[in-house]
């Protein structure tokens, strides 16, 4: 081999030509990459560039419609038309692609936890009416008179007989009774029931945001790895580049044989992070199926761009102002304190008697038997008043005040707890804004341009193996690092939202 490179110069010559061919090479491979132009995975995310596949963030607004979660739609009664997927869905389905918005709707739809807390409120709603309903009416049935060894003498309950010639008295009588609550008294414990259904309904919608937040953050985790895919396999083709640039050389006794090993071992880890990635990114998949309601095992596609940042987020105020006017949690606690203050009026009518209204008629005969004679009735109004000096309606009302004061209390804690997540959720956006920035616009920038000139140095027969290596080295982790970052500023956007009452899309 050493005879055939110190014959003639033609191999130098040819030698020089594939350096020069291979520096071609790299640096149209560095513009396409400083032109972000992705290289295709082959994994199941695949990632999209059109502006139309996830949509601007929504414009913040107090109006109703403006709602996270629409009780009409979200909590309507099971019919065959709206049963849950989950309980109907069987086999696992062919690959299914979607975006964020769409996973949000599958979640609304058929997540477990969001079906039991629908079912709970509905349950909950049906106890309004039966709270409201009159009381039960109470027939009763009475006959007296009865000799001594005929106990269902009905007929001849009056008969004379030897001991008694006059025959026994007896009053036999039909009545129907009806209690009556004091006016008001139902219909405020109706509205109560009602006031805790739809607090319920409430913390059912939070409960859907948090779901939704979880959803998102798997959501943009696995974008995120769909990137960092993409930029291994581009520092794979970058090595490659090396590894010839090297081979090259050595043929030209211009460089040791152990560069172009070391290039190759670089080369061997990068690919081995790629399965690591692989699977980082099949379990996130698993976890969005089970989070949606899906199998595990189903196939999905996620389509979207995690380089994507959204503009015209909302001011902290603005965010502050709608999350305490609009958040389900706050919503819940207010309607939780509503009840708690209708308990007190509701305890206060305990002091006001009840009524019970006895119709009854009379026979001085049995009531089964034939020509029972002349019928008389008889009408009775009683009062249900609250005795032993008012010692339970007292109790009753304390109790009532003290759930009344909890309830004030719990409410202002909540409203404090929500202002400080909105505060801390963007701080946080902030932060991991000024980070994917100065990544995107410094560091991957400047690890790209020493990559270049390390390869430029190094195929023009130039030293500086180690720093080409350790310039590639340093490039790839700055852009996994820029994939990591694009993620946690999406997630954190998703969260500062959600922490506001907002869905993130």
């Amino acid at each position: 081999m050493r005879l055939a490179l110190h014959t003639t110069a033609t191999p130098m010559k040819r030698v020089a030509c594939a350096v020069a061919s291979l520096f071609f090479t790299a640096s149209v491979f560095a513009q396409s990459n400083s032109a972000n132009v992705g290289i295709p995975a082959s994994v199941t995310v695949q990632t999209s560039e059109s502006k139309d596949s996830l949509s601007a963030p929504p414009m913040v607004s107090n109006e109703p419609a403006a709602n996270p979660a629409n009780a009409s739609s979200l909590f309507a009664p099971v019919k065959p038309s709206n049963t849950p997927k989950i309980y109907t869905k069987g086999a696992p389905s062919g690959p299914s692609e979607m975006d964020l918005r769409q996973l949000w709707t599958e979640l609304k739809l058929n997540n477990p936890q969001l079906s039991s807390l629908r079912e709970s409120y509905l349950s909950a709603k049906a106890t309004v009416p039966q709270i409201a309903a009159p009381s039960n009416p109470q027939v009763g049935l009475v006959w007296s008179g009865m000799p001594v060894n005929s106990p269902f003498a009905l007929g001849g309950a009056n008969a004379p007989s030897a001991a008694n010639s006059g025959g026994i008295s007896s009053n036999n009588s039909i009545s129907v009774t009806q209690a009556f609550q004091f006016p008001g008294k139902k219909s405020l414990a109706a509205n109560i029931a009602d006031t805790n259904a739809e607090a319920l309904l409430a913390q059912t919608e939070s409960t859907y945001l948090q779901l939704g937040a979880q959803l998102s953050t798997l959501y943009y985790g696995a974008l995120a790895s769909q990137k960092q895919l993409q930029v291994l396999k581009e520092s794979v083709l970058r090595l490659e580049m090396i590894k010839n640039v090297a081979k090259a050389r050595y043929s030209n006794n211009a460089a040791a044989y152990v560069e172009y090993l070391n290039a190759q071992v670089s080369q061997s880890a990068a690919q081995a992070d790629q399965f690591n990635v692989e699977r980082q990114l099949q379990v996130a998949l698993n976890n969005i199926n089970t989070l949606v309601g899906r199998h595990s095992r189903e196939k999905l596609v996620l389509r979207g761009d995690v380089r994507r940042a959204m503009t015209g987020m909302p001011t902290l105020i603005e965010l502050e102002d709608y999350a305490e006017s609009s958040h389900p949690s706050l919503k819940s606690s207010a309607l939780q304190l509503d009840a708690a203050r209708k308990g007190v009026d509701l305890a206060k009518k305990a002091y006001l008697p009840d009524f019970q209204v006895i119709g009854s008629s009379y026979t001085p005969r049995g009531p089964f038997a034939a020509n029972n004679g002349a019928l008389f009735y008889q009408f009775e109004l009683d009062l249900v008043i609250p005795l032993y000096f008012f010692t339970k309606e007292k109790y009753g009302v304390e109790q009532a005040q003290r759930n009344q004061a909890a309830a004030e209390a719990g409410d202002i804690s909540n409203r404090q707890q929500i202002v400080l997540a909105v505060n801390s959720a963007y701080a946080a956006y902030e932060q991991a804004k000024n980070q994917t920035q100065f990544l995107k616009e410094r560091q991957v920038p400047q690890a790209d341009a020493a990559y270049k000139v390390g390869l430029t140095q190094y195929s023009n027969n130039g030293q500086g193996f180690n720093d080409l290596l350790t310039a590639q080295t340093q490039l790839r982790n700055l852009e996994v690092q820029l994939a990591l970052a694009e993620s946690n500023l999406l997630q954190a956007q998703a969260t500062l939202l959600v922490t506001s009452g907002k869905e993130p899309f």
